[in-house]
């Protein structure tokens, strides 16, 4: 459900767009913004789709850092063993974070809260907390995409139906033509994979979700070229986080469900 799918999908299409423009307009390369996309996550040891949604993510990093017409333009790295030591190196030095869950399906999360108040502004689906952080910092600092959670269950009815196979975006077929015809190597590997995004299946509504994230992308572009933009942006974004601090969580603790009331220590008392 937290769909980094949607992610190497979209970095699929990236690739082939800057392929088509090397080829067809290499005019056009001056305007395109450079994008380093950096993932890490460990998938449960029974979760065989998760384990292959990694290893297609190491398949299409190979090609793609290693592809001279455009690596210069587009990187992809997986840091391995993800941890909090990790975290506090790559959380600071980002400038946009993306949660992509399937909206109704993330209980809340944090790490949403930790990019935003680090000034990293947020590509999300309105889902767990990025509902809260929205209302706080105001929805222009957040490039939302994504079928909404009161939607989910008509759309996955009418999937199973085949009633709006139309809907999805031709780009996301497009992505996954890519894989099939062996860009990121052998396709049979990633056969369970492909066959889980049947319209039929996609019980996550990744193809359905697919044409809105790119736009969401494009958007994000646009606005990388503003500096000034994105500067007050992310100024804002992080000054809007206040209500997330570990400290007003504390003090709503106290007040709301422990019902008790703070002590002033003789030490405090004698300081102030």
């Amino acid at each position: 459900y937290k769909r980094q799918l949607l992610n190497v999908l979209g970095i699929i299409h990236r690739y082939s767009e800057l392929k088509r423009m090397r080829r067809d307009a290499p005019g056009l390369l001056g305007a395109v913004v450079p994008r380093a996309f950096i993932l890490g996550g460990k998938a449960a040891p029974g979760y065989y789709l998760a384990k292959l949604v990694l290893k297609l993510i190491l398949h299409v990093a190979k090609v793609v850092n290693a592809d001279k017409d455009t690596n210069q333009f587009l990187k992809l790295v997986f840091i391995p063993n993800y941890n909090v030591k990790l975290a506090e190196i790559i959380i600071p030095g980002s400038d946009l974070s993306q949660h992509l869950s399937t909206a109704g399906t993330e209980a809340s999360g944090t790490s949403n809260m930790k990019f935003a108040m680090n000034g990293c502004l947020l590509l999300a689906t309105l889902d767990g907390a990025t509902a809260e952080i929205r209302r706080e910092v105001g929805e222009d600092k957040i490039f939302i995409f994504g079928s909404r959670a009161q939607d989910v269950e008509r759309i996955r009815m009418e999937q199973r139906n085949q009633s709006c196979s139309g809907n999805v975006d031709p780009r996301f077929y497009n992505a996954l033509a890519r894989i099939r015809e062996g860009d990121f190597g052998a396709p049979s590997q990633f056969d369970a994979l492909l066959e889980s995004l049947r319209s039929d299946r996609d019980q996550y509504l990744v193809g359905m979700d697919f044409g809105s994230y790119l736009e969401a992308q494009a958007r994000v572009d646009r606005t990388w070229q503003q500096p000034e933009e994105w500067t007050r942006k992310s100024m804002l974004c992080c000054a809007g986080m206040a209500k997330f601090s570990s400290d007003n969580t504390i003090r709503q603790y106290a007040e709301e469900i422990w019902k008790v009331q703070p002590v002033v220590l003789e030490s405090d008392h004698k300081k102030s």
